[in-house]
């Protein structure tokens, strides 16, 4: 039965997207409206959706995404790490892809987004120490993870990891210093729109022209997840407190991989979290904020032999 509802909840998923890219003008037979990379699930907490995906058996490993994405930033990685005999959990954190999108905006802070986290983590009853892979603010949310629970991990994976408004942009940091405001036009903003700021700055890594970084599966992908994620996450960073002073309590196995090209955090703070943490090694790319989509392949084969090797 339990089988069953998964499928169907897939399906429903799948059918919901390829009518958003048909609305929004892009040919569904050549977009990823839900890749078949395991079994999606809705569970509840607090009454807040949570919707996920699992696949594969064995060794457990969750992963958590960056802001204004989703759980589709693993579908690269997710069968490769099925294939090699781990069992992946990944979710849709709160507020975005099809996870619940509350109105008001207390549940938008560092630690709302976290308890949402935690108590799904909890829901899925692991019977083993697991290893956590996080992507940005997924990265902020695991090592906040190790902070409080280190006995629940086997490792950490981090992918250029925010852990401190210090590693944003001057701008970034003038407009994340002032309270949140207008999200309607956030809101507003056309598909389209995202799409083009998305093929452009994937193009200025591109070196030879008309290239892309991205591949145009996750460029679509990565379009969609901005559309359709609440205006109110943009209040998140606002809320995070700096952990620099605590990272060097966390002792877990750590990979760091990092693009050393990141415009979204400095690529200087990620060698310094290395240093930071007493067990972690690291790993550079030429990649920009997202090398486990612009990399997918050397991504996958720097973590899964992190994963047979170092632990």
């Amino acid at each position: 039965m339990k089988s069953t509802l998964l499928k169907n909840n897939h399906h429903r998923e799948h059918g919901e997207r390829r009518e958003f890219l048909k609305n929004s003008g892009e040919d569904v037979d050549r977009s990823p409206t839900s890749p078949d990379v395991g079994n999606s699930e809705v569970a509840h907490f607090a009454g807040l959706a949570v919707n996920s995906v699992c696949a594969g058996g064995g060794a457990p490993v969750v992963m958590a995404h960056g802001l204004a994405a989703s759980l589709h930033d693993w579908d690269a990685f997710l069968p490769a790490l099925a294939a090699r005999g781990y069992a992946g959990y990944a979710l849709d954190l709160l507020g975005h892809g099809d996870s619940a999108k509350p109105d008001s905006l207390e549940f938008y802070t560092a630690e709302s987004v976290f308890a949402h986290l935690r108590d799904w983590v909890a829901s899925l009853e692991l019977d083993q120490p697991f290893v956590f892979v996080g992507h940005s603010l997924g990265g902020c949310m695991a090592l906040k993870y190790a902070l409080r629970y280190p006995e629940k991990l086997k490792a950490l994976v981090l992918v250029n990891p925010f852990y401190s408004v210090q590693q944003l942009p001057r701008a970034l940091r003038f407009f994340f210093r002032r309270p949140l405001f207008n999200t309607a036009l956030i809101q507003m903003t056309p598909y389209w729109l995202f799409r083009m700021l998305i093929d452009l700055s994937s193009l200025s890594f591109g070196g030879a022209p008309g290239k892309y970084t991205l591949p145009e599966a996750v460029r679509i992908q990565t379009a969609l997840d901005y559309k359709r994620s609440s205006p109110n996450i943009y209040n998140i960073p606002r809320t995070l407190q700096d952990m620099t002073c605590d990272l060097p309590s966390i002792k877990l196995p750590t990979l760091i991989v990092w693009g050393e090209k990141d415009q979204t955090l400095d690529p200087a703070s990620f060698p310094r979290l290395v240093e930071l943490l007493p067990n972690a090694r690291g790993v550079k790319l030429p990649a920009g904020h997202v090398p486990h989509q612009s990399h997918a392949g050397e991504f996958n084969r720097i973590v899964l032999d992190f994963l047979k090797n170092d632990l």
